[in-house]
């Protein structure tokens, strides 16, 4: 993987949460209800580019923020 890109996916993802005015707990919360095996301290990680994603996240994060995949993805 790609950490640029990695870094930047992290950084539109915390950008839409506080834009959404959601903290990492309770955006780690939402996605626990809905399956997703994470804590907010993983969520930090994938903030900052330390921690990869996974399918199901991408999309319940995406559903959850209400964004697109290209705002997710917005990579320059």
């Amino acid at each position: 993987m790609n950490n640029i890109i990695e870094t930047e996916v992290g950084n539109n993802i915390r950008k839409l949460r506080e834009r959404a005015n959601i903290t990492q707990d309770a955006l780690a919360t939402k996605l626990q209800l809905l399956g997703c095996n994470i804590t907010r301290s993983a969520l930090a990680k994938i903030e900052v580019g330390q921690r990869h994603l996974y399918p199901d996240e991408i999309i319940y994060i995406k559903n959850i923020l209400k964004v697109s995949y290209e705002e997710i993805f917005d990579v320059k």
